[in-house]
């Protein structure tokens, strides 16, 4: 996954496009993660062939005006890209578990490692596959639960773990969600409204 911070100005991505191409990067999907005054941020999910170094992609984005990367990290085989849209669908549909189909979508929508549920006396409900096993004390280290917020966890923070960024937003009857992202990126402010909307409507 590389993020790209991008001026906001029409055929911008289209360029940005065509400099991945030269250096054989192949785009599976691409989503406009963040607007403000003037620039965009995107995310592009990519995979690069063995001939090409991740910094050799990183330069050559770096090279366009106005352009800068802001992230690239690995990010799991042939994940693609699922609208919030898509996941509120899923979730009306099967409203009984809209909080656990919230937590199995949530990597894939937000571009992040792992999620987990957690009940109001803070035990893990259901994770994704990468989540942490979590202790009491490193539950403590996500609060708190009843506001959306992020969280920069330092290296250690849990044993076996290295620098990661939480998010974290509240559930009906005192539940909470949290996702993790190894190494970052730092999770937007426009993300974290997002995922207080759709933690509002899981059930």
């Amino acid at each position: 996954m590389l993020r790209v911070q991008v001026p906001d100005i029409p055929g911008t991505l289209g360029l940005v496009a065509t400099a991945m191409g030269t250096v054989n990067a192949d785009i599976a999907a691409v989503e406009i993660v963040e607007k403000g005054p003037g620039y965009a941020i995107d995310d592009f999910i990519l995979t690069l062939p063995p001939s090409t170094l991740p910094d050799t992609l990183v330069s050559t984005c770096d090279m366009l005006d106005g352009v800068k990367v802001l992230w690239l990290s690995r990010y799991p085989e042939n994940w693609g890209i699922e609208s919030d849209i898509a996941t509120l669908n899923r979730m009306a549909d099967d409203p009984e578990h809209g909080a656990e189909i919230l937590t199995e979508a949530t990597p894939v929508v937000f571009h992040c490692q792992w999620a987990a549920l957690f009940s109001a006396d803070r035990e893990v409900l259901t994770s994704t596959a990468l989540a942490p096993e979590f202790t009491v004390e490193s539950t403590r280290q996500l609060e708190p639960f009843d506001q959306p917020h992020s969280i920069d966890l330092t290296d250690g923070w849990m044993d076996g773990w290295g620098d990661t960024v939480v998010a974290v937003a509240p559930l009906a009857g005192g539940r909470g969600l949290a996702l993790g992202r190894q190494g970052g990126p730092t999770f937007l402010g426009s993300e974290l409204n997002r995922l207080k909307h759709l933690a509002a409507l899981a059930n």
